[in-house]
This record gives structure tokens, sequence and C-alpha cells, in this order.
């Protein structure tokens, strides 16, 4: 197969560009509630968009047989052009005529959707150049046709009919204007690829071609597709097949699943760029004031090319450890007497030591005595104590009675203290002995 300079310049440059995908792919961040980052994100699109079901829809017509003949001979180039980026690829081959000249068929699907290139060569083998009566063909039929269901379409697939003639189409074609065809087209999320042979193959400058009243311009400008024109040359039709597909316009979108209290969002919101470049996003992550603290919470953000799944390459994965910043709180109630009875009485110098947390379980309670500042423990919560306030003795801690864990000596009042596991530091409060 003979490629131009200008193409294999192309496909070279597209071969050196970065693995497709979103970079980063992952990103872990401990964070503060209520608070935004933002990230620098890119996606570099593939050479084919994912999961391509490409049609060829060919111009059956007398005055094609050269171009027909260059597609039997480099089909397989073309499909391994597509296959090396996405082997998931499939193709159909489909023919069209001239509605109103003798020897054609109007239209007709030769094989439908599928991978099996020796089914593929068949049908391209198969198709016969003749007839066509005047120089508008019938390809808005085509179109049409495919679109509303000639072509059975994979779920979630990336569409893309490759139109190759040399002349325009009568309008409206088999019964379908231009706006039918684009509307059914459009519905079906098909982009189309024109190529223009010319008037005759080679092409003749000058002789109109498959552009010749605009009309491949609007289906491929509508469509989001792309005109191409056939240079010389005995590959020159596969040429600009190949080239269109590595061509094509993609469109990036996101689908964001988050979990409770964190969210994401892009600037832009979505992107447009060709086939085997880049698009650049800004990604805003907020944590919500009210996500869980202590918790890691979790978004996935599949980017879609023309909403379709690029697969695990373009899912990126944001994992968020949301930072603990609330402080325990303590309290010292009133404790149990030695036989573990409740003690309610307001003299009695029995207490619990109380701190509770938002996150940490296992808090470690200190003691300090607010005159001479000795201090005694750690205590986990719920240690129940009897306090003696004696100015003149050495303060001091041993074993208490019964239910009561510890008797405390103190010269002032016992000052509680606590922090969490992540360093939040209570407010100290003070008990004090009853006189």
């Amino acid at each position: 197969m003979r490629w131009s300079i200008g193409l294999v310049s192309a496909l070279v440059g597209r071969a050196l560009a970065t693995t497709p995908g979103v970079s980063p792919a992952s990103i872990s961040q401990s964070q503060n509630p209520g608070t935004t980052f933002n990230i620098q994100k890119i996606v570099n699109t593939p050479e084919i968009p994912p999961t391509p079901d490409i049609v060829l829809l060919v111009d059956n017509t007398g005055s094609m047989f050269n171009a027909i003949s260059d597609i039997r001979k480099n089909l397989n180039s073309v499909i391994s052009s597509v296959t090396s980026s996405q082997p998931s690829a499939e193709f159909a081959v489909a023919e069209f005529g001239d509605n109103q000249g003798a020897s054609t068929v109007p239209f007709r699907v030769d094989q439908g959707l599928t991978s099996d290139v020796t089914a593929l060569q068949n049908a391209v083998n198969g198709l016969t150049a003749g007839g066509g009566g005047d120089t508008p063909e019938d390809w808005i039929n085509g179109l049409y046709q495919i679109a509303t269901g000639a072509i059975s379409f994979r779920s979630g697939s990336s569409r893309v009919v490759v139109l190759v003639s040399d002349a325009s189409s009568h309008d409206p074609s088999g019964g379908h204007t231009l706006n039918d065809a684009i509307t059914a087209l459009k519905a079906a999320n098909i982009r189309v690829i024109a190529v223009d042979v010319g008037y005759n193959y080679p092409p003749t400058a000058g002789k109109g071609g498959i552009d010749a009243n605009g009309q491949a311009t609007s289906v491929t400008s509508a469509t989001g597709g792309s005109l191409i024109p056939v240079g010389s040359g005995a590959s020159g039709v596969t040429d600009a097949i190949t080239s269109g597909l590595h061509d094509l316009p993609v469109d990036i979108t996101t689908s964001i699943t988050c979990g409770s209290g964190l969210s994401v969002s892009f600037s832009p919101a979505d992107s447009t760029v060709q086939s085997g470049t880049a698009a650049t996003f800004t990604e805003t992550v907020n944590v919500a004031s009210n996500a869980a603290q202590g918790t890691t919470i979790d978004c996935s953000v599949n980017f879609l090319l023309n909403g379709a799944t690029g697969g695990a390459a373009f899912v990126q994965q944001v994992a968020v450890s949301v930072n603990d910043i609330t402080p325990p709180t303590l309290s010292c109630p009133h404790g149990v007497n030695p036989d573990g009875s409740p003690n309610p009485n307001t003299n009695a110098n029995f207490w619990t030591l109380d701190a509770t947390d938002n996150v940490s379980k296992d808090l470690k309670i200190y003691v300090v005595d607010t005159v001479s500042g000795v201090k005694f423990g750690p205590y986990p919560s719920g240690t129940n104590i009897k306090l003696i306030q004696a100015p003149g003795a050495t303060p001091n801690v041993k074993p208490g009675q019964g239910a009561v864990d510890w008797q405390i000596t103190v010269k002032g009042c016992a000052q509680l203290i606590a922090s969490d596991d992540a360093g939040n530091k209570a407010t100290p409060i003070n008990c004090c002995a009853r006189p």
C-alpha cells in the first residue's frame, strides 16, 4: 500500500503520542471538612474512538471502478490501522447506487458488523461498479437506511459511516431528504466521514464530486465527522479512509459517582478534541463541611469518549481521607460508692472521669493538680475515683476500694485533660473536692 507523505507524518506523530488514558489516574489526599482543592487533569484520547462500529458505504455506479478496486486491494490495511488501536473494532459493508439509473443496486447491506476480515473482504470483492444515469447518486437514502436500522450497532459503540462517492446525491433520495438523514444520523449518534473521490477517479479538478452541492459538508458538519478529499495514487481512496478514521472529533464527557460528603466537578465540563490528542481539565474536589471525619470517601470518574466508555485507562479514582478536627469533650459526673451503688450526694467526692469523641474510641484522660502541677494517668474514660483535696499533703494516687478505681489526693482541684488520636485537645475542666 502506498501512503501519502502527509498521512505517514500524521500517523507517525500519533504513534509517538502519550498512551491513551487519564492522568493522573488516581488521587489520594487528606483534607479537612469544608475544603476544596484543584487538580490539573489530562485526558489523552486514542487514535480511534473506543469500540468502533465502522460502516463502509460505497458508491457502486460505473465511475467508481478504480475506487472500488483500491478498496478491494487495501481493505486489510484499513482494518489493521484501526484494530491496532482498537482491537474490538467491527466493520460492515454497504453499497448504494442511483435510484434513477439502470443496472445499479439502490441500497444493500453486503456484510453486517463483524470482526471477520475474510467476510469483509468477500463483501468488498462482491462490489461491482456499473450503471448510474445522471450525475447525482442516492447516498442520502443509504445514510438514512443505516441510521434507522439497516445496521445493528452495538450498544455503547463509537459509530462511524465512511461514505465513499464521486458525486452528490439526489434530494430527496429514496423518499428521504438530506435533513431526514441528518436527523436520523444524529439520533443514532453516528458520525459521517465523506471520502470525496471526485468526478471520476483519479480525481479531475473542477468536475464536481461528493460535495458539489454542499451536501457532504452539511452532513459531516452536523454529525461531527469530516470531509476528506482523495489524493492521487493507487491507494488514494484507502489513504483517505484511514486518514479520516484517525482524525475524528472526540467528545469527552464525564460520569461521576461519589460517596456522601464528596463531590467532583470539571472546568470545562466537557471538551471536544481530535482523536489522538489531549484535553486538559481543571478538576475541583469539594469536601462537604459535614463530611464524616476520620473516614475515607471515594469518587470514581469515568471519562466517556463520544458517550462510550474507553476502558479502565479512562477511569479515575479519588480518595479523600477526611481529617478529624473535632476535639474530645470532658466531664466529671458524680461517680459510685465503693459498693457500686450510685452516689447522688453532691457533697460526696466520688467522680467519674468521662471523655467522648466523634472518632477516637480509646481516649486517655490525665489528672493534673491545679496547685502543684503533678500529673496522674492516663486513665480510660469511665474511671471512678475518690478525690481528696488536702493543701498540705503530697499529691498522690493509690488504688481505690470496691467499685472505686483510684483514690487521688491533690492540693488544689483535679484538672482533666485529654486529646484524641488526631491530636485534638479537649478543653480542660476542673473537678474539685467538696469540703
